[in-house]
């Protein structure tokens, strides 16, 4: 089999009437063709198997115009509309606490926080893929700790945690014990976090909200007021992100 043409680092693409930057690189393990999207640096990434001639890799680009365009379509809109893609440089609160994404192509892919930077490494397409990710496992790991421990002090279990992008609430518990909860609430400070579980634990007792319901609440969390209070005031915030 004769060996792959030499393929340039990147193309540029007229998309709408503009040309956009497709950076090209091939993947020893990939078995198709493969097309990303970075909102941040508005930039498409193609990955080809090894052997794919370039001829058939562009002519995929074509066949996808659409697909980019709507794409781009809705990066402009995200921008216009001040959402924050997860992207390399994007600045967003960690359980309340200022981060910003530095992707280190070198580093680790895990995603990994310290002192205000969330690093993460790997090819630069997959950030917002890896950083989203963790961030819903870190939300789910919190959540379920907090709540475990609050069944546990009212003297009920918990038979499951679930974390979902809900934008009607921040929490939700089924008649079965299951918790239901907004992975964005990892954005906010942990004693947010916090009094969220404790409000969905206080229905594993009472499935209303009663006095007895709220005594339960103040029971767990020291100053559920303020927590429900900081939700009014910057809970719509949380959904900017990501």
């Amino acid at each position: 089999m004769p060996a792959p043409d030499s393929l340039p680092t990147s193309v540029m693409v007229a998309v709408g009437g503009t040309e956009y930057p497709v950076a090209l690189r091939r993947n020893a393990r990939a078995r198709r063709v493969s097309l990303r999207f970075d909102a941040a640096a508005v930039r498409f990434a193609l990955t080809l198997p090894p052997r794919l001639p370039l001829p058939r890799a562009l002519a995929f680009l074509d066949a996808h115009h659409g697909w980019m365009q709507a794409c781009l379509t809705k990066a402009a809109a995200r921008q216009q509309s001040g959402l924050v893609a997860l992207a390399p440089g994007a600045e967003f609160p960690l359980r309340g606490v200022p981060h910003v994404i530095h992707h280190d192509p070198k580093g680790l892919r895990q995603p990994r926080a310290a002192d205000g930077i969330l690093w993460v490494g790997g090819p630069q397409e997959r950030v917002t893929a890896r950083v989203g990710a963790w961030l819903r496992a870190e939300a789910a790991r919190d959540l379920t700790q907090a709540a475990t421990a609050f069944a546990f002090q009212l003297g009920k279990s918990v038979t499951s945690v679930t974390v979902r992008d809900t934008r009607s609430r921040w929490g939700s518990c089924t008649a079965r014990g299951g918790l239901n909860f907004s992975w964005r609430l990892i954005f906010a400070p942990e004693t947010v976090l916090s009094y969220v579980a404790a409000h969905e634990a206080a229905h594993l007792v009472e499935m209303n909200h009663s006095p007895r319901f709220w005594a339960l609440v103040a029971q767990l969390h020291p100053d559920p007021a303020s927590a429900r209070q900081w939700l009014k005031t910057y809970g719509t915030g949380l959904h900017r992100y990501g």
